[in-house]
Parts: C-alpha cells; sequence; structure tokens
C-alpha cells in the first residue's frame, strides 16, 4: 500500500470510528482530553501497521483493541499515577487549608453572625450559643437550663427567625 492510499484510509477510518474510540477512551480515562489523545495514538499505531493488518479481521474490533491496550498502559503508566498523587494532595490541601479570601470572608461573617447573636435577648442567646457554640442537643439545654424541651425548642425558633431577619437587614443594607 503506498503512502496515498494509506492516508486515504487513515482518513475514512478516522472519520468513522473517532467517535466511537473516543467514548471508548474515555470510559477507560474518564477525562475528554486524554481519551483524545488515546484515540490519536491509536490512529498512529493504526497508520504504522495498516500494511501488516490481515483485512481477515474487522478494522473495527482492531481499532478497538489497540485503542483499549493504550488506555490500559496510560492507566498503568508513571505519569497516571503522579497526576492521580498530585490530585489527590491538591484536593485534600483545598480541603484542609482554606484560602485566604475564605478566611477572611468567614472571619467577617463570624464576626458579624457574633453581634447580632449578642444583640439578641438574653432566653435566645443562651440557647443560641449552646445548641451551636457548645453543640448540646436540646435534653440537655433543658437540663442546663433547668426549663422544659419544648421551650428550648421554642426558644430556638424563634431565635433562628429573629437572626435570619437580622441578615436580611443587613444584606439589604449593604446593597
Amino acid at each position: 500500500m503506498d503512502k496515498s492510499e494509506k492516508d486515504y484510509v487513515l482518513e475514512k477510518i478516522m472519520i468513522e470510528y473517532g467517535n466511537e474510540l473516543v467514548r471508548l477512551a474515555f470510559s477507560y480515562v474518564k477525562d475528554t482530553e486524554i481519551a483524545k489523545d488515546m484515540v490519536q495514538n491509536t490512529f498512529i499505531k493504526c497508520y504504522k501497521n495498516l500494511d501488516s493488518f490481515r483485512f481477515d479481521a474487522q478494522i473495527k474490533t482492531w481499532l478497538y483493541r489497540i485503542t483499549i491496550n493504550e488506555c490500559k498502559d496510560y492507566l498503568k503508566s508513571w505519569n497516571y499515577k503522579m497526576v492521580q498523587v498530585r490530585n489527590f494532595i491538591n484536593e485534600t490541601a483545598r480541603s484542609i487549608l482554606p484560602s485566604i479570601e475564605k478566611t477572611v470572608i468567614d472571619k467577617y461573617n463570624n464576626e458579624e453572625m457574633k453581634e447580632n447573636i449578642y444583640s439578641l435577648p438574653k432566653v435566645y442567646r443562651e440557647v443560641i450559643y449552646l445548641y451551636y457554640y457548645d453543640s448540646l442537643k436540646t435534653e440537655e439545654i433543658a437540663n442546663v437550663l433547668d426549663i422544659p424541651v419544648n421551650t428550648v425548642k421554642t426558644r430556638l425558633r424563634r431565635a433562628k427567625q429573629r437572626l435570619e431577619s437580622m441578615l436580611k437587614e443587613a444584606e439589604l443594607n449593604e446593597r
């Protein structure tokens, strides 16, 4: 097969099977760009070995086999493993170390929230504090304050309603 015939055959193969092979590769590597790279490698191998291809098998199955092998080789590669380790480290770092911007915003919001909580009447302030900051259950708060559980629930609900209206009002004032 001369070069122009090989070029023609490869072009037809790429048009006919390209999208299928990308989907197949994606099912292995879970990344569109890497899947496209795997298919590109498949077509390179196809082009190089087109002369030796015996047309007793279907070209589609041959291309599938090459693509699957490319994907498996990639998944076993040192490069892939290092990318996975880097991604894991980055994800862990992002979840553990908040960004400076997030820290500043959270601190501002916490200060604002504290001011709002401190502005509540004492009966609401104490249940909010015990519930959210000391992580006590409503039964425990009832025991600490020596009041009925339903009273704790009512005060919590009313305190939340007041805080919500304060936050909405503050948000409107910021606009």
